[in-house]
């Protein structure tokens, strides 16, 4: 019985960061991307997207953004009132391309 438990523990070690592999790929590759993006002043800091979205979104409480190297855009992630309100945000110019309510 020990031996099995010891087999799925070790399967799971394994197999878990292989599963999570795609997803932390992709993310791990746009925050590359971003990186090299402002570098070259193709796409303004996600500081600066922040400080222009924050004000507008009195009430609600800040969740953080993922970055899109596909679209060049940013989501921004807020909840009010136990809903969630995504702000997407163009990279490149600051202008909201849309909103979620």
């Amino acid at each position: 019985m020990k031996q099995v438990i010891a087999s799925l523990l070790a399967f799971g070690l394994i197999a878990g960061p292989i599963a999570a592999t795609p997803a932390e790929a992709q993310r791990r590759s746009d925050q590359g991307e971003a990186r090299k993006e402002m570098r070259a002043g193709n796409i303004l800091r996600a500081r600066e997207i922040e400080n222009r979205i924050l004000p507008q979104m009195k009430g609600a409480e800040y969740l953080g953004f993922d970055y899109d190297s596909t679209a060049m855009a940013y989501r921004l992630k807020f909840i009010r009132e136990g809903r969630v309100i995504y702000v997407d945000v163009d990279a490149r110019t600051g202008r909201v391309l849309r909103r979620s309510n």
